[in-house]
């Protein structure tokens, strides 16, 4: 939350109040006019309620009372407003701790009110309106945080908190694929002509379903539809949307409902059921959207009837139709590293740990029938831009065919038998995941491909394979996949591979006669089904679900090994202390260790075994991981690895305040070790990281070390279109004809998140240089403000700055984010205004970092002296560095 120290002294509050509003109101020489009203008397029963309620107001902020002394504020405020200012810092202090308080006794009505009665108070206090959005946002309210993040940068539009926080839950309002969508000139003008063409046959009336920024509604309007509707869920869109429709003259012609589809009626939302229905509610797995039930309710309730064979003269106007029309879904079989490494154990051991006793970690994308309800089926990917490429090992295979114009082909597709398909196999290898793309049939003439080898704003959809064993296949093998469409999702299963006529099904590699597949067989299925139960409860309990980045993670045998080697060389310094001062410090005395790492971590784990290895002094490792599963894995691990149960414990149920995990480990003790999680999958710095760096400083013993020491931010100049496009709709010329841009390009954000640096179509224009440096150890060496000289080595246009970390864990032990085997991912400062360069020429970039926000300016310089050119790099005035309290 965003609050300030109390740093204001309470008397001078008294002192201010003992002149009332209106002794204040007039200067003592100021002469009493003749005439006109009375000035009002002064009331000292309300003067001394005034100056108690303040005095009660301090007296609780002493006791910690947050909630009384809140209540208090809120009567002085309202009875002499004229205190609002001179109260303000201690008013917002009152009220964060005790909307802090509300919120961990799960009293969140109470803690709204008090956010709009303080609203209320002090409306254009952008400090306020700034917390009152952290709140929603973390209830998942994010439309309604959206609008006070909006507010607050309104308000204050150098606000930093503010624009750190829009600039995150914009990422979730209006996701990037928007940007990519509407650049898309291609995928807009084949729905265009196909809206055309329905529009000029006789389709008068439309509905466009998930409208977004209204583009097909506007199409359908232009080619000249008589009525049109469009329905929007998201509010930010919906308002986006009635934006965009307005400043296009079409508010009058084009009636926008904020709501789902599948809640609209007739007459009540529009008034006759229509003759056509746009949309491209549609994701990487086609049916994820929801558009089969969309489509479904659409038939039912708000389409004309569809034309009757029988009847080939009725007129368009009196039919209903669907756009798109249908769609063709293709698959193939693929093998990746870089998709393996996410969704299965590839390591048999990390630092020292064996991880043997694991029978099976997997990641929560399943189509599997043991697979837990919250799996999803599919993840998605672009194939073209995977770290390490991917290699085909089937054709593109025809999956499955989809009529939106036939209610009756989608209402049985759910409820449909699974399909099994045998595919051949073409080429040698591992079969890591199946790889799915569609073909959208618009209309007769027009269709869009979501291929892997097609430049368009989707994915692809990656149905990871998760067997027990490598899934190898040869030339002349056959997958048998599963293809279904239960609850309305694509769902997509490699269950077997057939070889020389005979069955391996993946999930046991037991061998079967082929052609009880070929030719089914329900009491076969049935004894399959009973065994499959029977032998499957005594090992299920070491399986183990993780998310992929966590896979991931454990897969980095590097990161593992190098702190494995910090840590010794950690412990070995501590004992070398405790030998010099052994009549001080008790030679049994364990070293303290503590992971507040974010996920699943093995790093105490780690430490613990370290410990009991050498033989002295034993390592007392203490892990932050909340989950129950996360639990038994570390357990599990633990007693596989010979770690005594006591030397692994886990924090959380030694804290009584969640929020509170950075302590001392007992009252007289302190931590000779404590991890912290400095960087997120995302590629950005996690939040409040120097100022958990500041608190643990305060609980090391003497030596004691935080892990990581430092870390040096990296980064180059590169021209990338494709940044560009994923950023924001370029170019000045309307979309379509449509003015559009200036209305989403508002939810463009400067930094772009999830990158793979070493696929991204690119040009390098400068070689890597050093940015920023964040010390964790050291807070005197640290600076929020840097300045740096970059020379261009490429003519081009600098259109981004990629930036990726260098994780010290001592002083030469270090990780790099920018790897093959790194789990993080990378991040671009993209820059407003591209700066067009040449070869030699100097480009001064600005780096400033606020809280976990980075931003980067850059400007070339026109001219470079022979003095400026034997530096490239120089400070610039910097305010005081961060942290200091230890």
């Amino acid at each position: 939350m965003t609050g300030r120290n109390h740093t204001q002294p309470m008397n001078s509050i008294l002192q201010y109040s003992s002149k009332m509003p209106n002794e204040m109101a007039r200067s003592k020489k100021a002469r009493r006019p003749r005439r006109g009203p009375r000035e009002p008397r002064e009331d000292p029963a309300r003067n001394e309620l005034i100056s108690r309620s303040l005095e009660s107001a301090q007296q609780c902020l002493l006791q910690q009372d947050y909630g009384t002394a809140f209540v208090h504020y809120l009567l002085v405020l309202n009875l002499a407003p004229v205190l609002k200012d001179f109260a303000r810092e201690s008013f917002r202090f009152t009220l964060f701790k005790w909307a802090d308080e509300l919120d961990s006794l799960g009293r969140i009505q109470d803690l709204f009110d008090c956010y709009e009665q303080a609203v209320e108070l002090f409306p254009a206090d952008e400090v306020i309106v700034n917390s009152m959005g952290e709140h929603l946002f973390r209830m998942g309210f994010r439309d309604e945080a959206a609008a006070h993040f909006h507010k607050a940068l309104k308000l204050r539009p150098d606000f930093p908190e503010a624009k750190e926080n829009f600039y995150r839950v914009a990422n979730w309002l209006v996701e990037r694929w928007h940007f990519l969508m509407l650049n898309d000139h291609g995928r807009n003008r084949k729905y265009q002509l196909a809206i055309q063409r329905a529009v000029q046959e006789g389709c008068s009336t439309v509905l466009d379903i998930g409208t977004g920024t209204g583009i097909l509604g506007m199409c359908a309007k232009k080619a000249g539809a008589r009525e049109v509707y469009a329905c929007e869920l998201s509010k930010t869109m919906y308002e986006l949307a009635c934006e965009v429709v307005s400043a296009n003259g079409m508010a009058d012609s084009i009636r926008i409902l904020h709501m789902k589809s599948l809640e609209m009626e007739i007459p009540k939302d529009i008034p006759t059921r229509v003759s056509l229905v746009v949309t491209e509610t549609v994701d990487a797995g086609l049916l994820g959207e929801g558009i089969i039930e969309s489509l479904i309710h659409a038939w039912k309730h708000l389409l004309l009837p569809p034309p009757n064979p029988e009847e080939p003269q009725s007129a368009p106007s009196q039919t209903g139709r669907v756009i798109p029309g249908g769609a063709t879904v293709f698959g193939m079989a693929v093998e990746c590293q870089e998709i393996r490494r996410h969704h299965r154990l590839c390591v048999s051991a990390v630092g020292g740990l064996d991880l043997e006793a694991v029978r099976e970690i997997r990641s929560p994308v399943s189509c599997s029938a043991d697979a837990d309800e919250s799996a999803e089926p599919y993840t998605t990917e672009r194939l073209s831009r995977l770290p390490g490429g991917f290699t085909a090992l089937t054709g593109p295979c025809r999956m499955l065919d989809i009529d939106f114009n036939n209610v009756q082909e989608l209402e049985s597709l759910c409820s449909r038998k699974v399909m099994r398909l045998r595919v051949p196999v073409t080429q040698e290898g591992v079969v890591d995941a199946l790889a799915v793309w569609f073909q959208l049939h618009l209309d007769q003439e027009n269709s869009i491909s979501t291929g892997p080898q097609e430049n368009t704003c989707w994915e692809q959809a990656i149905y990871p394979v998760q067997s027990l064993a490598h899934c190898s296949v040869k030339r002349n093998d056959e997958l048998l996949l599963e293809v279904s469409c239960r609850d309305a999702y694509l769902r997509l299963c490699c269950v077997a591979i057939v070889r020389d006529g005979q069955m391996f099904h993946l999930d046991s590699m037991e061998e079967e006669d082929y052609s009880t597949v070929v030719l089914p067989n329900p009491e076969v299925d049935l004894c399959s089904a009973l065994a499959s139960l029977q032998t499957r409860h005594d090992t299920v309990s070491n399986m183990f679900t993780l998310e992929c980045s966590e896979i991931a993670l454990l897969n980095n045998v590097n990161y593992h090994n190098s702190f494995r080697m910090a840590v010794e060389k950690l412990l070995t310094s501590l004992r070398s202390s405790r030998e010099m001062q052994a009549s001080e410090v008790s030679s049994s005395e364990p070293f303290y260790m503590l992971d507040v790492s974010e996920g699943f971590s093995v790093l105490s784990l780690l430490a613990a075994r370290l410990g009991q290895d050498s033989g002295s002094s034993l390592v007392q490792a203490y892990s932050s991981v909340e989950k129950d599963q996360h639990q038994a894995l570390l357990r599990l691990l633990a007693q596989s690895n010979g770690v005594e149960e006591s030397a692994l414990q886990f924090w959380l149920s030694h804290v009584e305040d969640d929020s509170a995990v950075l302590q001392r480990p007992a009252s007289e003790k302190l931590w000779s070790a404590i991890v912290l999680d400095c960087i997120e999958t995302c590629g950005l710095i996690r939040q409040r990281l120097m100022e958990k760096a500041t608190l643990a400083r305060c609980l090391l013993e003497d030596g004691g070390r935080i892990f990581p020491e430092r870390i040096v931010i990296h980064g180059l100049l590169v021209e990338s279109d494709t940044l560009l496009q994923e950023s924001a709709v370029q170019g000045t010329d309307p979309t379509l004809g449509f003015n559009i841009a200036p209305f989403i390009n508002q939810f463009t954000v400067p930094v772009h998140v999830f990158l793979d640096l070493s696929t991204l179509e690119c040009t390098h224009l400068s070689d890597p240089v050093e940015l920023f440096t964040l010390d964790l150890m050291n807070s005197n060496a640290n600076y929020i403000s840097r300045g740096i000289r970059v020379r261009v080595s490429a003519p081009g246009k600098v259109t981004a700055v990629p930036f990726w970390y260098q994780i010290y864990l001592d002083a030469d032990l270090t990780v790099t984010t920018f790897s093959q085997d790194s789990h993080w991912k990378q991040a671009a400062v993209v820059l407003q205004c591209p700066l067009v360069v040449n070869t030699g020429d100097w480009v001064q970039l600005t780096i400033q970092l606020h809280k976990s926000s980075i931003s980067i300016t850059a400007v070339r310089e026109e001219a470079v002296t022979a003095d400026d050119a034997t530096a490239e790099e120089e400070p610039v005035a910097m305010d005081h560095p961060q942290g200091g309290l230890c």
